[in-house]
């Protein structure tokens, strides 16, 4: 009979197999977990160098998309030949050596100059990498194994926008998820993630194209719920079992670019606006049936909102960190600016919050780190050498940043 210190010691050792498992497959969707963007890892440098870098490795072709992560698998998203060619990358997250790509012919087409056409970020699960790429008159939703083979492909139809697209898809338990809401016939879909068979479908009104990636919440006790926004619905609620709406705010008049975020399971943040500004963000109490607009709007704020980035959270703190690089750090109960700074840059990607320091990346490539706190303070600035519109991902201690070219890798140990 095993014992008790056996048994303890056995406990033990599997704990903590389990948690470095864990760890090093969190980041598996748009800014990680439930695309929250945050980590509490506190092996991130707050300053470094090119010699603090575990790897750097060149990425052909251009894409702002964010790469996710399995195991010691990175998949990334790429396009060549000027758009025509998009590439699914498998890399080696040990020290960035590719293992497989695959290539899929697609025609030019019309997109914001800043934008990419490889922008969606791919999802991954144990079994299979899930990337989406657009043109107008098709989006293909497709699923590969981890040895590179393919599953399964979905046409989901038109993409009807003057900018290009950049909403990625999610997973919730067996099914795969995105919003496809553009100027077109709009829709959320969910697809069994194993087959690509169509589980609901669930039509949207047709307005300006919207680019947020879903989240889950679950209030009280009751049933989980994806939050996604867009210009016509704002912030809405869908049953991911079902795709039956729940509720919505429909309290946006511009476009919505950057995802969903939830505070504490009470309040859901999102904000909307257009290159011309007049950018906003909403603070809507979760829960509630049907047009929740004005019973559940707590407040709103519309001073240097970003358009592009979307916010984080850090604690009881909200930091937005706008496109033209000022700052405010928001208490998320209240809405009170604790403050507002302008740091400078320009800024595309999305912040992340790391164990009380916020992180962001310019489009000149420089590291902006701030501290999470009530009170400014600048901790350092950080030169890649080359403009980025990526939003870091954090996995298993280390911090991952793409640029035009290339990917990095900082933090916890190095690799050999």
């Amino acid at each position: 009979m095993m014992s008790r210190t056996l048994r303890l010691t056995t406990f033990t050792l599997l704990g903590m197999f389990l948690t470095a498992s864990l760890s090093a497959q969190e980041w598996t969707r748009f800014r990680g977990p439930n695309g929250e963007g945050s980590s509490d890892v506190k092996s991130i440098p707050t300053a470094f160098t090119s010699k603090d870098y575990n790897w750097k490795i060149s990425i052909p072709g251009k894409g702002h998309s964010q790469p996710v992560f399995w195991g010691k698998k990175i998949f990334l998203t790429s396009a060549v030949e000027k758009g025509r060619s998009r590439i699914l990358y498998c890399l080696n997250r040990e020290n960035g050596d590719k293992i497989w790509e695959q290539k899929f012919s697609f025609e030019t087409h019309k997109k914001h100059s800043l934008n990419s056409y490889a922008s969606a970020s791919p999802t991954v699960d144990a079994e299979r990498v899930y990337a989406l790429f657009v043109m107008p008159e098709r989006s293909l939703l497709i699923a590969y194994d981890h040895k590179g083979e393919k599953v399964w492909d979905k046409e989901l139809g038109v993409w009807e926008s003057q900018h290009g697209h950049g909403t990625s898809p999610i997973i919730y338990k067996d099914k795969l998820i995105l919003a496809h809401d553009h100027l077109g016939k709009s829709f959320v879909l969910a697809l069994n993630k194993k087959t690509g068979d169509e589980i609901w479908k669930t039509p949207r009104k047709s307005d300006r194209a919207a680019y947020g990636t879903p989240c889950l919440v679950e209030v009280d006790g009751k049933k989980p719920e994806l939050l996604f926004t867009s210009k016509s619905h704002g912030i809405s609620s869908i049953d991911p079992d079902s795709g039956k709406m729940n509720w919505e705010a429909p309290l946006f008049d511009k476009r919505s670019v950057g995802s969903p975020i939830v505070y504490k399971k009470k309040l859901a943040f999102a904000t909307c606006g257009s290159g011309g500004g007049g950018n906003y963000l909403v603070a809507v109490k979760l829960g509630g049936k049907g047009n929740v607009a004005e019973s559940h709007l707590k407040y709103q704020l519309r001073q240097s909102i970003p358009y592009v980035p979307t916010p984080v959270l850090a604690g009881d703190l909200l930091i937005l960190w706008s496109d033209k690089g000022v700052v405010s750090c928001v208490d998320a109960e209240s809405g009170e600016v604790h403050w507002r700074k302008r740091v400078g840059g320009q800024y595309y990607g999305s912040p992340v919050s790391v164990n009380g320091k916020i992180y962001a990346v310019s489009t000149d490539g420089e590291v902006v780190v701030l501290e999470a706190s009530k009170e400014f303070k600048e901790v350092s600035r950080n030169d890649l050498g080359e403009p980025s519109h990526g939003t870091p991902a954090i996995v298993d201690g280390k911090m991952y940043l793409r640029t035009f070219s290339s990917l990095i890798c900082i933090g916890g140990k190095p690799a050999s």
